[in-house]
């Protein structure tokens, strides 16, 4: 038997992030633009700050609804108009909302860029919003939230955000709504949000591909002239948790095999200094494969096919998560080895070799997002939308080798807090309620779906 070694990885190749201008028009739009030549291709993204953190109270989920009301007809267009004509331009289009911004996202080649740019001005300067259309939206929606609430995963998601945010925070709320803010949204909330919110200061166009700075500001001049100017109302943003001290939700599903498991706290928001030393700490704990979560409950116990945990980063402090579905039996158990985890990564050091995995998973697989115009415009948003710096994707690597162990036990002491931590179970409360109480999750309070 012949026996060979493996090859020993190379020494990671030097990456640099295509380089960009950023400018303010007359108008006040902010134009950012990546010429990338190596195809004939440009993807076009518009941003306007009016994600769901501007929903007002009682309308959550109107942000979703006007975004993806935007390519369903314009004064003078149709929606299956409107999509025809991006068809006949080989013109990808789609549109949508979350947390922090709107978008439309547009990928066409370089020759017909000019006339599916002038469409979607259209688009964004004459929206219709025909009763017809919101009404089928809303009830997609419905139907959408009523399929979710049955299926256990993303009933678990919506309780835990309930439970883990005040009641006057947005976030406690799904960022497209629930079933009766969704139903309390007419046409006039559409309109209203749409030209309180869609401004030209509120609003930034993002070009990547076959295109120069000069060309982009010609085009973007020709096609949102008559933008409405000034910037969006925004809606003051709450993110207080609803509890400072721990607490146990189960979410009573009868005659349930498994139980689907939430457990975290508020965490941070995106621009925090503390980012790379947190992401490299949350790829230990539970952000990888091989994690620290993932490897004690599905390898060591069995109990799952995969637990994971993540920070959901915002502009404001989004949830730290740790999620994964057991068989009820072992409920207990697989929250004990959760507990243990999350106190473990804070008591001491992790080893050498758990952050070199970490330290060169996230530095491997950066340059690899990359490699499209589309990718290349969504990580041109994301340094709008967070307000990160212009040398941010430049130095990605460097920070995310800068961090030591020192750092990362650092990070998990600071930023971890387990006499906070939430936990909602759906599940079946007959089978798992008496074991629960062997752990110390605070109060246990049992709620019928």
């Amino acid at each position: 038997m012949v026996t060979t070694l493996r090859p020993k990885p190379g020494a990671p190749r030097s990456y640099r992030f295509p380089t960009f201008v950023h400018e303010e028009l007359p108008n006040g739009i902010r134009l950012v633009t990546a010429q990338v030549s190596k195809l004939p291709v440009v993807t076009m993204l518009i941003l306007v700050d009016a994600g769901s953190t501007n929903d007002a109270p009682g309308k959550e989920g109107v942000a979703a609804l006007v975004a993806a009301l935007l390519l369903e007809g314009t004064t003078r267009l149709s929606g299956a108009e409107i999509s025809e004509k991006f068809e006949q331009l080989g013109a990808s289009v789609e549109s949508g909302a979350d947390w922090d911004s709107a978008f439309i996202k547009l990928t066409a080649l370089s020759d017909q860029l000019q006339d599916a740019a002038i469409l979607l001005g259209e688009i964004l300067r004459e929206p219709a919003f025909p009763d017809r259309e919101v009404e089928r939206l809303k009830a997609e929606r419905l139907a959408e939230i009523m399929q979710l609430e049955t299926e256990p995963r993303g009933l678990a998601d919506e309780k835990f955000s309930e439970f883990l945010y005040s009641d006057d925070s947005r976030y406690s709320k799904p960022d497209e709504g629930n079933t009766e803010t969704v139903s309390s949204i007419f046409r006039t909330d559409v309109d209203g949000f749409f030209r309180a919110n869609y401004r030209t200061r509120s609003t930034t166009v993002i070009l990547a591909g076959d295109i120069t700075a000069e060309a982009a500001r010609e085009l973007v001049t020709r096609a949102f002239q008559n933008w409405p100017s000034g910037s969006a109302d925004s809606q003051k943003l709450i993110a207080s948790p609803r509890a400072t001290r721990k607490n146990i939700h189960i979410v009573d599903k009868r005659d349930a095999p498994q139980s689907e498991l939430r457990i975290g706290h508020v965490g941070l928001p995106r621009k925090t200094p503390d980012f790379f030393p947190t992401l490299v700490m949350n790829a230990v704990l539970g952000g990888l494969f091989g994690s620290r979560i993932n490897l004690n409950l599905r390898e060591a116990h069995g109990y799952t096919y995969g637990a994971s945990s993540y920070y959901d980063w915002r502009r404001g402090p989004g949830p730290f998560v740790v999620s994964t579905a057991v068989q009820s039996d072992v409920t207990t158990p697989a929250l004990r080895e959760i507990l243990f985890e999350i106190e473990r990564i804070r008591d001491k050091q992790i080893s050498g070799e758990e952050l070199s995995l970490a330290r060169d998973y996230l530095d491997g697989v950066f340059p690899i997002r990359y490699e499209t115009t589309g990718a290349i415009a969504s990580a041109l948003a994301t340094l709008v939308i967070y307000g990160l710096p212009a040398d941010y994707y430049d130095t990605y690597r460097n920070n995310i080798r800068a961090v030591t162990l020192d750092a990362v036990l650092e990070a998990a002491r600071r930023h971890l807090h387990p006499d906070q931590l939430q936990t909602v179970v759906v599940g079946d409360a007959r089978v798992i309620r008496d074991s629960l109480g062997d752990l110390d999750l605070g109060e246990l309070q049992v709620h019928q779906q």
